[in-house]
């Protein structure tokens, strides 16, 4: 079978869109092929982390998604018990950036951005209604079974799976996805209710400790989300009953105890990173690489991370100017980091909404107080930090 001159990325979520982007640019051929019929519509994660936005500044797609997006400069944290505890501005590392702030904006918007900017372009096309089913590799290339109407195959030098936590590729390399899943899942609410309205000094992004029931609201353009943990022994017909959903958001501020709900979404929480980012001429960025929980907002952002370190360096190897010991680099950096860095931060910020004694409110207070710390401290939740920790791995 003849091998096509292109690469394949599995998956049209913002990851993949991203890689996708990233390859044409430097002019390498890319065939997308996505599972669904047309881009997802979901909202799904929705926060651009500064340098998240630096890299998409470089694909064009910064400045349109800014644009239909949210900035929030400050977060906070708060206590049901003491009201705000701290608050951070990414102001104090606007050296480090060119955004110093984090966007709040659908990542479907991301997607449908590149997809404009992309159409017309000779080296990039889009195929539909096309999963992954089987992948083989051959001494030169790959051979993925994609079932249409029936099974059929294309052909690629190179594959990229960012076919999120379910990857059918990441199934056929058969690579382990090594981790635990929490025994909470998490409830997200959303309402088009004015927090700000009723809650003094509130900024767009908030933390909510309690050990009890913590929670955050998260404002994205014209609705807020409200997320909340639930317990293993609360049933699934419950949680996504009306009347509990109620019963959580009446906790959030005293006198109002009935909003008016636009959707609710339940799922359940993983911690997970596949035993190997590359296998031979397979690679697999975002969701099919790693999956945490979603405080903080790391997975797709370091799927991001993932997808420009992964391109950079394919484009290299394809135009020949590095060999392929340059793609094991990306193994080794962003496995590492996102060991080291987004699976512990992540496990951490949940640790800190469920146990917020003294100990967690003096810590905070003492950051947010020394400038010296607060940097140290911005430069971790915005990624910078994992970011300069990958370029040191070398």
């Amino acid at each position: 079978m003849t091998i096509r001159d292109r690469v394949l990325i599995a998956g049209a979520g913002p990851v993949g869109m991203v890689a996708a982007a990233n390859l044409v640019r430097r002019g390498v051929p890319v065939t997308v092929l996505e599972a669904n019929a047309a881009l997802s519509d979901e909202s799904r994660a929705s926060t651009f982390h500064p340098p998240t936005l630096d890299m998409l500044h470089g694909l064009g797609a910064a400045e349109p998604l800014i644009a239909q997006g949210l900035k929030a400069p400050q977060f906070q944290y708060r206590t049901k018990r003491d009201g705000l505890i701290a608050q951070f501005d990414f102001a104090a590392i606007a050296d480090a950036t060119a955004h110093p702030f984090r966007l709040q904006c659908e990542q479907s918007r991301l997607t449908r951005i590149l997809l404009q900017h992309l159409r017309g372009n000779g080296n990039f096309e889009i195929i539909f209604s096309s999963p992954v089913r089987g992948v083989t590799q051959t001494a030169d290339g790959v051979e993925v079974a994609v079932m249409r109407s029936g099974m059929e195959t294309e052909t690629a030098r190179w594959l990229i799976g960012a076919d999120g936590a379910r990857s059918e590729t990441r199934s056929a390399l058969d690579i382990e996805f090594e981790g635990f899943t929490w025994p909470e899942r998490f409830l997200v609410v959303s309402t088009a209710f004015d927090f700000h309205a009723v809650i003094k000094g509130l900024v767009s992004v908030n933390y909510v400790a309690d050990p009890q029931r913590w929670h955050f609201l998260l404002q994205i353009p014209s609705l807020w989300r409200i997320m909340f943990p639930i317990a293993a022994k609360e049933s699934d017909e419950l949680a996504l009953s009306s009347a509990f959903a109620q019963s959580l958001m009446a906790q959030l501020v005293p006198s109002i105890d009935r909003y008016e709900i636009v959707h609710t979404t339940l799922y359940r929480v993983h911690q997970r990173v596949a035993q190997t980012f590359r296998k031979g001429r397979a690679f697999l960025i975002g969701d099919a690489a790693h999956i945490n929980n979603p405080l903080g907002g790391m997975g797709m952002n370091g799927g991001i991370h993932d997808a420009i370190n992964l391109t950079d360096r394919l484009a290299a190897v394809w135009h020949g100017s590095k060999g392929d010991a340059e793609l094991d680099r990306f193994d080794k950096q962003r496995r590492l980091v996102t060991k080291e860095y987004v699976e512990r931060q992540s496990i951490q910020n949940k640790k800190n909404l469920e146990s917020p004694g003294s100990e967690f409110r003096d810590r905070l207070a003492a950051i947010a107080a020394d400038p010296g710390q607060t940097r140290e401290y911005l430069l971790a939740v915005s990624m910078i930090s994992s970011l300069r920790r990958a370029q040191q791995l070398g």
